[in-house]
């Protein structure tokens, strides 16, 4: 009965609340950024919508992961970017706005995009009818949970900027301490098993993350993009919204299988530490460029 509570009210809370405070910090001008930056916005795109699916695809293979396992890691792969990529963006010197720019885009585009790449990914490594991904009511459900509560939040700040700024904090607060409860429940549930999930996809959680960060960075470095604007998007990039891809896992109404939200809440722990080091090396090799494309010193 507590599962059901956690995955059937309080996850959805969860993550309506946690898109509602991104559209607290959005508005239209977020979106109409791209035409100022599209050369750095577009080459971002590809890596997040096709390049690193087709690498997270290649991992799960050459590792060998369980099914179960492997639709947690597409999952986790196919997912925008989460909103802590502002921060590290902010305290490694990127690019904060092109920053913003990516999760807006992100947020919509991974509606549309998520659903085919887990359907993808179900038939590849379940296959056998089994009925357990997301159908075409059930991207109608991804499209809604995603898109709406962003919507509504950004209604609200063109409503009123004082009051989504003063919202913007305690909304965060909230979803976190939600999300908590719900990813604890899920920790119950598999303990016995979650010895072994950590052991098998630890390693490819971590090689993830860190192919995610130098993609993100170094591919619109070859494309010639300003180095402050591939820092964002190595951070946009680089930081794939776990909670999403775990409410997603979870969700009565969607995936519903706690073994999936597995490798993104893995993912969630490993990135801090492989996210630091990435943000080091650029913050010391930008120190070594040339003086015109060193970073600021208040950045």
């Amino acid at each position: 009965m507590q599962q059901s509570v956690l995955t059937t009210v309080m996850l959805p809370a969860a993550l309506a609340l946690i898109m509602f405070g991104l559209g607290l910090s959005l508005t239209l001008g977020d979106f109409a950024r791209v035409a100022t930056r599209p050369k750095a916005v577009i080459v971002a795109l590809v890596a997040q919508v096709l390049v690193l699916p087709a690498a997270c695809f290649g991992l799960v293979v050459l590792f060998g992961l369980d099914p179960l396992l492997a639709v947690g890691m597409m999952l986790l792969a196919a997912s925008p970017g989460g909103t802590t990529a502002n921060l590290y963006s902010h305290l490694f010197g990127g690019d904060v706005a092109l920053n913003i720019t990516l999760t807006a885009v992100n947020s919509v585009l991974a509606a549309f995009t998520l659903p085919v790449v887990v359907n993808l990914s179900l038939n590849h490594f379940l296959g056998d009818g089994q009925d357990i991904g997301l159908q075409a009511d059930k991207v109608v459900q991804v499209f809604a949970i995603v898109l709406v509560p962003v919507v509504i939040g950004m209604l609200v700040r063109r409503l009123s900027v004082r009051f989504a700024d003063r919202m913007d904090k305690p909304v965060r607060i909230l979803s976190a301490l939600v999300l908590a409860a719900v990813i604890v429940g899920a920790i119950v549930q598999e303990r016995e098993r979650l010895g072994g999930y950590i052991a098998a996809v630890g390693l490819v959680a971590l090689l993830f993350s860190v192919i995610s960060l130098t993609v993100g960075y170094w591919l619109p470095r070859l494309f010639k993009v300003e180095r402050r604007q591939a820092i964002a998007s190595g951070m946009e990039i680089g930081i794939h919204n776990s909670t999403l891809a775990i409410t997603i896992a979870l969700s009565p109404s969607l995936l519903a299988n706690s073994t999936m939200a597995v490798p993104p809440a893995v993912y969630g722990v490993l990135m801090f530490g492989t996210t630091l080091v990435f943000g080091y090396l650029v913050r010391r090799r930008a120190g070594l460029a040339e003086p015109e494309e060193r970073l600021p010193a208040e950045a």
